[in-house]
Formats: structure tokens, sequence, C-alpha cells
């Protein structure tokens, strides 16, 4: 055993009780209540990132939450690896479905509970930990290293772009590491090759400008309720599939080898209908469920709602119905054409006697996908063979992960993700946890690739 591996055991109580401190600052980034908790986690990661023996610690502003930089490069002619992660975590409603308080951690068979105990805390905490090994035990790092933990992923990084763009030269790598992601289980790891965009949109339907009596007036003014279902409708034919003029026109199209790889993927239908509680699977005609919800764009319905809301029956004829609806993207699609797209085709359908409002929500994000021969992937991809005795599925993700796209358009670099939570760990719900047997995984998994990389990474 080498020494920094040797030093992460005999400390593992240690960072454990590290982790449960961090796990116990309240951090949600989207309540502004919670707003000096943020801060409060920032300055606990560059406290510690100081104590681990990383240099040029320091807490960013933005102009809104903010970032955590911090380096060491003091290995020439040695790559440069950027480690990403975030400290901020998500609402813990409902309350009463936790079974501990959600920032009182606890360890119950071997897992810890708490919000932010998987996502992101826990893998965030693992690359601090093997640094701070390192420096304990041999003459430095076997690469440049330099670390970007923000505050405000939950939200969509909505100020990353300008930080990102105006700390290019600060920024700069020959790859970045993501800490934010998973692993297939316990005894399976997986390369995410690709994260789906987003664009978000409302639809606001004003019929007449007060709600009407259905006895009296239904049948005489269009009813916004009717006229909001009738332009939701419109936008998928009965198998799912978009309508939309234009929306798969930029779709890249999977290759043979990117069916094959997404095949070798079990999928085990009835255990996904027990995951789902859904009767059936359902989607767009010639596609695998994984296909589906890996490399094809979605439109949902997120919200929909208008007139009475209460228990029983009361009999209006309402004067507004409203709507939120998001889009999943994927390689090559353009987030601002889709919203274009929507917003023309909505405004195309809308029925006559209610004025009807479509407006794109702020922000949104780039679809990211990275070479599948990437160097950087295979560099990974036999770490994780080696760790786990297997070769590790290449996926991947359906959710949307902005600072991905946002470090190749900026930074002109690619990110891997290489984090140890699992699908099954609850995370953004009640009782999220994280296995300690993945905590010492993914210290033992960034030690190795550290070295490997510093051996096989050509620089940029």
């Amino acid at each position: 055993m080498v020494p920094w591996e040797t030093y992460i055991i005999e400390h593992k109580d240690q960072f454990v009780g590290e982790l449960l401190e961090l796990l116990r600052i309240p951090s949600i980034s989207s309540l502004p209540d919670h707003k000096p908790h943020v801060q409060s986690a920032a300055e606990w990661i560059a406290a510690r990132m100081n104590e681990a023996g990383i240099e040029s610690v320091r807490i960013m502003p933005t102009d809104g939450h903010a970032v955590v930089y911090g380096d060491w490069l003091h290995a020439p002619g040695k790559p440069t690896v950027l480690i990403y992660g975030h400290f901020d975590v998500q609402p813990v409603d409902p309350l009463e479905l936790w079974e501990n308080q959600p920032f009182e951690p606890v360890i119950k068979g071997g897992r810890i509970y708490a919000r932010g105990a998987s996502d992101d805390k826990g893998n965030l905490f693992i690359p601090i930990t093997v640094a701070e090994a390192m420096f304990k035990t041999q003459a430095g790092l076997p690469l440049n290293l330099k670390f970007l933990f923000e505050g405000q992923e939950e939200i969509g990084s909505p100020q990353l772009p300008d930080f990102i763009s105006a700390n290019k030269a600060l920024l700069a790598c020959d790859l970045v590491l993501s800490a934010d992601g998973s692993q297939w289980a316990e005894d399976q790891p997986a390369l995410i090759l690709g994260t789906r965009g987003l664009a978000a949109f409302f639809i606001d339907v004003q019929g007449p400008d007060h709600d009407l009596h259905s006895g009296t007036y239904g049948g005489t003014v269009a009813n916004p309720i009717h006229a909001l279902a009738s332009i939701l409708a419109s936008m998928h034919d009965r198998d799912g599939r978009v309508t939309i003029p234009g929306f798969y026109d930029d779709v890249r199209p999977l290759s043979d080898e990117d069916q094959a790889q997404i095949a070798r993927v079990p999928f085990d239908r009835d255990e996904y209908l027990r995951e789902t509680g859904a009767e059936d699977v359902f989607g767009e005609p010639g596609y695998t469920c994984y296909e589906r919800a890996w490399a094809r764009p979605t439109l949902e319905i997120n919200g929909i709602y208008g007139g009475f809301q209460g228990l029983g029956v009361k009999t209006v004829l309402p004067s507004t119905a409203h709507a939120k609806l998001t889009c999943r993207l994927v390689a090559d699609q353009d987030p601002s054409r889709i919203a274009d797209s929507v917003v023309c085709h909505v405004n195309s359908v809308a029925p006559a006697g209610v004025t009807m409002t479509a407006t794109k929500a702020e922000g949104g994000a780039m679809p990211y996908l990275v070479p599948a021969d990437h160097q950087g992937m295979r560099i990974a991809g036999t770490v994780l063979g080696d760790l786990y005795a297997t070769a590790p599925y290449q996926i991947r993700s359906g959710g949307t992960i902005p600072v991905n796209s946002l470090f190749l358009q900026y930074l002109n670099t690619y990110t891997i993700v290489f984090a140890f939570g699992l699908r099954d760990e609850r995370v953004h719900s009640p009782n999220e946890f994280f296995r300690l047997s993945s905590f010492e995984k993914g210290q033992k998994a960034y030690g190795m690739l550290f070295n490997r990389l510093a051996e096989e990474l050509r620089r940029g």
C-alpha cells in the first residue's frame, strides 16, 4: 500500500467527522434566508483547503453566491487539472418525510444521512482529502491541480458564465474533473459522456378579466383552460414525439457505436416500472428507453394551473390559465433556437378569444458531449476498470449540468465526471444519503487518477 493511501486509512475517522461538520451547514442556495449559510460553507471549504496544503485559496465573489478557488502548481512539465464541485444544496421539503433532521447528519448502516451528503458535499470533499494525503506523505502532487467549488449549482449556476469568462487565465487547464456525479452501481462503474441542455418557458392565457359564473357565461366566451389545453396538446403526437416544427433539425443522430454502448447497459423493464411507479414505458418510437432518456430531446409540461384549486366544486369559468414547460436538449441543439421555435409554435396555434403570452425563462444550458475516445475519458476508464475489476459503462445523463458546457466554451477544455454517488441515494429527496464505502472508494480512485494523469495526459 502506497503512503498516501495509508494516510487516508489512518485519518478515516477524522475525514468522516469533518464531512459531518460540512453537512451541518444548511447551504440552500435557492432560499434567500440561507444566503449566509452558503457563505459559511464557502468559508469552511476555503479553511479546509488551506489546512490540506492547497495554495492561493480565496473566496471569490460573484453577483450571486461566491466560488472558492485554490491551486498547487509546482509540477513543471506535468498537466494541469481543474477539479470542480459545488457546496450548495437543495431545499429539504417535505421536512416531515425525513427520518432525521436534514442538517443533523446521522450515520446508520454505513451511510451518512443528510441533505447534501451525496450531492455534492461528500463527493467534493474527496479530492481535498487525497491532496492532503499526498502533501503529507510525498514531495507534493504528481501533477498541477486547480480547484473551483461553487455555491450556486442547484439554481443553475447563473453567475458562472461571466465568472469563468472573466477568469479564463486563472482557470486554464488541460482537463476538468467534476466531483458532481455518480457511478452506476456499487460494483459497476460508469463514465458519463454527455449531459442534456435545458430551455424553459412559461405560457400565460388571459380570458375574461375576472372569473365568471360557468352557468351564466359558459359557452359564450372562451375558457382559458380549454385554450391552454389545446395549445399543450398540439406539442406532441400520440406516440410522444414533439411536433414543433424544426425541433429535431439539429439533433445529432446516434452512431452504431453509440447505440452499441448504450445497449451494453442492462435494462430491466420490470425494475424500471417499479422504480418509477408507472404502468408502462412510453416515448418516441424507434428508440430504447435509455436512448430516449440520454440521447433524444424532450419537451415536458412541468406544471399547469388555473381556476379553482380547492376541495369540492366551484362552478367558475376561470379568468386565467398557466403552464410551465422545459425542454431537455441533446448534442448540437441550441437552447435559444429551440426557445424561439417553441414560442413561435405557441403563437401560431393560440385559439381565438383569449390573449396568450409565451415567455422564455432566463438562463438555460447547452447540451454537452465528450468524444468517446477522449484521452481523459480513456485514462479515467482505466482507473475505474482497475478499481472495480470491470470495464465502466459509457452512459449519458438525462439531467443538465450547465458548467460542463461552460468549461468547454470558455476554457476549450472537456470535463470528465469522476464522482461516486449512486442512483439510489435520494438526491434532492428526503433522506438523502452517501455510502461510506463510496467515500473510501472515491479517495482511492482520485489518488490513482492523479498519478495516472500525471504520466499519461498530454498537455493541451
